[in-house]
């Protein structure tokens, strides 16, 4: 069968569309790729003629990717829409919908290939009982359970890199490509999915599974021996989760790949041996979430479990260790104030990082703190109101003093990290309306300290040209 999936814009690799063509391919399946910010496609639909259209739906995209599929499908009706990702897991009613025939919940890979096999040899009426899928026929709803995680993770394929770099030639010849060691969370963070996820999964199986050493190794050297590879990015929540994992990591990768990496940790993890590991693997920078300042804040409403001392602590482990260490940090929280951000800020100050990424609240469906913001009025309007890239405003019942305020501190948050006695006159312009010359200021200062502090690389003129111009592109 030939499947389309649909993407409104893709950053770097997505690694749950790659996976899903994999499975596709390695069954014999022919897959193709849309990036709508690169081309229409309902063109390419109209050239590819799918059987199935698939989209992957995060909160605050699902309204742009439901109109989407209303063209198709005035097109081709007889296209079979599905809808899988975050917004579907946990928004199942998604399936009633106009034009969604069927909505998949949680991993997909053996779920997606399972549907398109049905598809093709029974239609639509023989894939109705299966795990990880709802459907809507004929106006009647059938919800199945989920099937257990997959738990051998060395038994998926590598994903399809070639679906997204045969389209996309910047993300092909960039020098710093992504990956992902391992699935899942251990950790309840009230603002994250995957306490939630849990849930959906409960008995079903670990939260947390991880892929062999040497199954990571044999991707990161496919991709170096295929394509341009200098920086490796290892995106998963939490790389540090299994210190003999990680010891074992740190003999092979240096001999076997050789190439300076990403990845992050937590503070309540970090040790002066994690370190030393992942020194002497060839680490260049890490990444900690500091999220609040605030400790009621940070431990009470996020659930983050850390105190300032572990915090700090860690911070100057990363740094003695010769590590880079960049942040997460959000602001705008329910129940917070602008001073409890600027106590966010100030811990970020003692903390010393390379760059400090911020993020104003935005209240997920289904995650603990986004039903809390909800529930306890926190929010104007509903979670449809709540845009793909929603991170540069608030959304939450603040007023408009506090709003405009957060906007600008946003802005200015990591260039106060960087020089603290700018911190009154960003209290000053926090007066003023956001505009784009502060829009302008945040670029340029990430993108000096993302290009010489994190990024161990030298790019070309052309390529520091490419890379600018698609991220100044991206709003937040």
């Amino acid at each position: 069968m030939r499947v389309l999936f649909v993407a409104q814009q893709i950053d770097y690799e997505p690694q749950g569309i790659m996976h899903l063509s994999s499975a596709l391919k390695g069954a014999g399946h022919q897959v193709e790729l849309a990036v709508a910010a690169h081309q229409d496609p309902v063109e390419v639909a109209r050239g590819f003629q799918p059987e199935v259209v698939a989209y992957s739906v995060i909160t605050g995209s699902q309204r742009y990717y439901l109109g989407l599929n209303q063209r198709i499908k005035a097109e081709m009706p007889e296209v079979f829409a599905i809808f899988g990702g975050p917004h579907p897991t946990f928004f199942p009613e998604m399936v009633q919908e106009e034009g969604v025939d069927g909505i998949c919940r949680g991993e997909g890979e053996a779920a997606l290939l399972d549907l398109v096999e049905g598809l093709d040899s029974g239609g639509p009426q023989a894939v109705l009982h299966l795990e990880n899928w709802a459907f809507q026929r004929n106006g009647e709803v059938i919800t199945n359970q989920v099937r257990p995680y997959i738990e051998d993770l060395d038994g998926l394929p590598f994903p399809d890199r070639a679906l997204v770099y045969e389209r996309d030639r910047l993300a092909a010849r960039s020098k710093i490509k992504h990956f992902l060691s391992g699935r899942g969370c251990p950790y309840n963070c009230t603002y994250c999915f995957n306490h939630a996820l849990s849930e959906i999964y409960r008995g079903k199986g670990r939260r947390f599974r991880q892929r062999s050493v040497a199954h990571v190794l044999e991707e990161v050297r496919w991709v170096r021996d295929h394509y341009p590879l200098e920086f490796v990015v290892f995106v998963d929540d939490t790389f540090v989760l299994s210190p003999e994992w990680l010891a074992e990591f740190a003999v092979r990768y240096p001999s076997q790949i050789g190439l300076p990496f990403f990845c992050n940790t937590r503070a309540n993890l970090v040790t002066a041996e994690q370190v030393h590991l992942l020194k002497e693997a060839g680490c260049h920078c890490v990444s900690m979430g500091i999220e609040a300042g605030n400790d009621r804040l940070r431990n009470d409403l996020l659930k983050r479990r850390m105190s300032r001392e572990q915090i700090l602590d860690a911070a100057n482990l990363i740094r003695d260790g010769g590590l880079q260490l960049t942040t997460t940090n959000m602001i705008g929280l329910p129940t917070s104030t602008l001073q409890d951000d600027f106590e966010t800020l100030k811990l970020n100050v003692q903390a010393r990082p390379a760059y400090a990424h911020v993020f104003i609240f935005q209240p997920y469906p289904r995650t603990e703190l986004g039903e809390f913001t909800r529930e306890s009025g926190w929010m104007v309007g509903t979670f449809d109101d709540i845009g793909e890239v929603a991170w540069d405003h608030s959304v939450l019942e603040f007023d408009g003093k506090h709003k405009r305020g957060l906007a600008v501190l946003q802005r200015f948050f990591a260039i106060g990290v960087e020089w603290p006695w700018l911190v009154p006159v960003i209290r000053q312009l926090m007066k003023l309306p956001d505009n784009r010359f502060f829009w302008l200021l945040n670029k340029m200062w990430k993108g000096w300290a993302i290009k010489n502090r994190v990024h161990p690389i030298k790019l070309g003129l052309r390529e520091v040209g490419e890379t600018a111009w698609h991220f100044m592109r991206i709003k937040s």
